[in-house]
């Protein structure tokens, strides 16, 4: 295993590092100032349509995404810009349309999509010309385990009908959010994996109403789309909506989660390597009892701590990843649950220590601090719980079958 970035990645590390330094920090106040003029808009703040510009420009367009439709790169050489983009998770990622859930949905619709699919909803997606949600959990089940769900997709002649409600589908708030992929039961009847199915849903779909907005600890996340609570009422779209074939939903949606934890798991540690910078200058320039914060025993050991789980963490994301390339994600699952249970828990752990040296100013707006450790809190919980992922990973350590 050889994890030193090639020549490329090498390249585009100083691309996208000069491109965070010189455009994308100093616009962080633009954006807060711009959603503080705007509190009920949802669209896509301006600020991101300009830096968005400027990434594609730069060669900084859908890193993500490998083959020829993306950058190309493999998820080994996407890492350090994937943790780099983590540093300002609010603008960065959706900049280079590398941003939760339409990197998902597109490679969703890369794989398993239609020639007529692929041209009427990815490539407006890789063009940033629209933006998608995911349809998946739901408010009245346990969508923990995903095989609970109760939204139906039934056949009717040449269309299905889609009836059930959702909810935390992340981007939905967004009028240009044009696209919901949503996940449903087929065949109640068939093998617990076998039940599920997906199905393209067009906004505009009548009977479809984004019903309201959903708050995370209180954050609105209007930059991201918000996250909403969806009503499907008997929504009829044509059969040739569906997508991939009928039962494999289930298995579709284990395909798209795993890229989808180790994309949030390198970005946690962006965000956590962002929090020991802010740190180290808070540490340096604050006196507590005559002296400097840096000198205090407490903080000494936290700035070491945080140092070792980083590295540790890096590298266990960085074999995951040469995994997920060299033999596939599948054969990587013990090593992707591994970082989802690890990463944003210890993440959470770091960003909390920052906002307690940080004291007051830690839980304010005035620094990313606050929004980080949310972030990071919430990951405990999207993509899977830790506890299932435990669950999993432990079964399989031991060797058990039920």
């Amino acid at each position: 295993m050889d994890f030193a970035p090639d020549e490329r990645t090498t390249e585009l590390i100083g691309v996208l590092t000069d491109f965070l330094e010189t455009e994308v920090y100093p616009a962080e106040a633009e954006l807060d100032a711009e959603l503080a003029a705007h509190p009920e808009r949802w669209s896509e703040p301006d600020v991101v349509g300009r830096l968005r510009a400027s990434a594609r420009a730069r060669g900084l367009w859908n890193l993500f995404l490998p083959g020829e439709r993306g950058a190309g790169l493999t998820n080994l050489q996407y890492a350090p810009l994937a943790e780099l983009t983590g540093r300002s998770i609010r603008l960065a990622p959706a900049a280079l349309n590398c941003a939760a859930p339409d990197t998902g949905n597109m490679e969703l619709l890369a794989e398993f999509g239609t020639e007529a699919q692929q041209s009427a909803w990815l490539e407006p997606l890789l063009d940033a010309r629209i933006r998608s949600s995911f349809c998946m959990t739901e408010p009245d089940v346990a969508s923990s385990d995903a095989t609970n769900i109760e939204t139906r997709i039934e056949r009717d002649g040449a269309s299905y009908v889609i009836t059930g409600r959702k909810w935390w589908s992340t981007g939905a708030m967004n009028p240009d959010a044009a696209l919901f992929i949503v996940m449903g039961k087929t065949d109640p009847d068939a093998d617990r994996h076998r039940q599920q199915s997906m199905i393209l849903v067009p906004r505009n779909t009548p009977g479809v109403t984004v019903a309201r907005p959903l708050t995370v600890f209180g954050y609105d996340d209007r930059e991201h789309g918000g996250h909403a609570e969806i009503e499907f009422d008997h929504v009829r779209v044509p059969a040739e909506n569906l997508l991939g074939a009928e039962g494999a939903g289930f298995a579709m949606a284990q395909a798209r989660l795993g890229p989808g934890r180790i994309h949030h798991c390198m970005r946690l540690l962006g965000m956590a390597e962002r929090a020991l910078e802010l740190v180290r200058a808070r540490a340096a320039s604050r006196v507590a009892f005559g002296r400097p914060l840096a000198e205090q025993g407490v903080v000494r050991h936290w700035a070491a701590d945080a140092r070792v789980q980083l590295e540790a963490l890096r590298l266990l994301v960085l074999k995951t990843a040469w995994m997920m390339d060299t033999v596939g994600n599948k054969a990587a699952m013990t090593e992707i649950q591994a970082i989802k249970i690890a990463v944003p828990s210890a993440v959470e752990g770091i960003l909390d220590r920052a906002i307690q040296l940080f004291g007051a100013a830690g839980v304010s707006a005035d620094t990313p601090l606050a929004r980080m450790w949310v972030a990071a809190r919430t990951l405990r919980l999207a993509d899977g719980p830790d506890e299932v992922h435990r669950m999993s990973l432990g079964k399989a350590e031991l060797g058990s079958s039920r």
